[in-house]
């Protein structure tokens, strides 16, 4: 992991990230129907378990001793952990009090700019043609909480500082492994037991797909593209997820939807083109 990738090659991974990532959601649902968790005791045992599955990795693969990497930087992992605690935190916050559709269009389609301005690279139509795509896909009657809509907000600039923090990291999967271990420690007071056996089966599942695979690929497509392609391949995930809820929860969606994700798809062909 530690070279270059072709441009090629990084793309193929960031699309598995955002196909894994896509099915967090479902996951995250099927642990508060079967599980009894509350979204955010599911975060923390999200971040919780991937730190378990990297763990068990970095020894598959022999990489060196822990401390020196976090010695080099230590603030860069700790910000990279609060800003993916801010993240889940901030989304679960502004769900109930702006409907899911409003709270993704933000969090979700508001990252991509911040990403892109703060790295001080070019916004492109396809950006903004995969913005409105999204819009599109997560149609809803949403209200206009100012609490949920700064938390939404608050959960892209979470997202939006992993990202920036962790391009051309030399090791992505210490990487990954020692933000997620920050952000499970920020998320430790709202940690509760799963209720069933299964859940415990959800939470490895949630853990090392769309968690410790997913972030890992993430990080290490990062190395060679730019933060705005990345964040803007990233928006795949809404789609993923909407696939799954048609297929496997029989959900319906409704024309304007399906033109979002028409839109949606084509903006990130086009970003991915450049």
């Amino acid at each position: 992991m530690h070279h270059r990738l072709s441009t090629r090659r990084a793309l193929v991974y960031v699309v598995l990230a955002a196909l894994a990532w896509g099915t967090g959601g479902p996951t995250g649902a099927l642990l508060s129907q079967y599980a009894g968790l509350t979204p955010l005791a599911t975060s923390f045992w999200r971040l919780a378990a991937a730190v378990v599955w990297l763990a068990f990795a970095r020894l598959a693969v022999r990489r060196t001793a822990l401390r020196p990497v976090l010695a080099a930087s230590p603030l860069r992992h700790v910000l990279s952990g609060l800003g993916l605690a801010v993240c889940q935190l901030g989304y679960f916050t502004a769900i109930p009090r702006v409907g899911v559709g409003v709270a993704t269009v933000i969090a979700l389609g508001s990252a991509p700019i911040f990403i892109t301005v703060a790295a001080r690279e070019r916004l492109t139509p396809a950006l903004f043609a995969a913005v409105v795509g999204l819009v599109l896909l997560s149609a809803t009657s949403g209200t206009a909480n100012l609490t949920g809509l700064a938390a939404a907000v608050a959960s892209a600039a979470g997202y939006s500082l992993t990202t920036l923090l962790n391009r051309n990291t030399p090791d992505p999967l210490t990487t990954a492994l020692l933000g997620f271990t920050a952000g499970a420690l920020f998320l430790a007071p709202f940690a509760a037991l799963p209720t069933t056996p299964i859940g415990w089966l959800l939470i490895a599942y949630f853990g090392l797909v769309p968690t410790a695979f997913a972030y890992t690929l993430f990080y290490v497509g990062l190395r060679t593209l730019k933060a705005s392609t990345a964040s803007v391949l990233a928006l795949l995930e809404p789609v993923v997820a909407a696939a799954i809820g048609i297929l496997a929860f029989h959900e319906r969606l409704t024309p304007l939807a399906l033109l979002g994700a028409v839109v949606l798809l084509l903006a990130v062909a086009a970003q991915s083109r450049r």
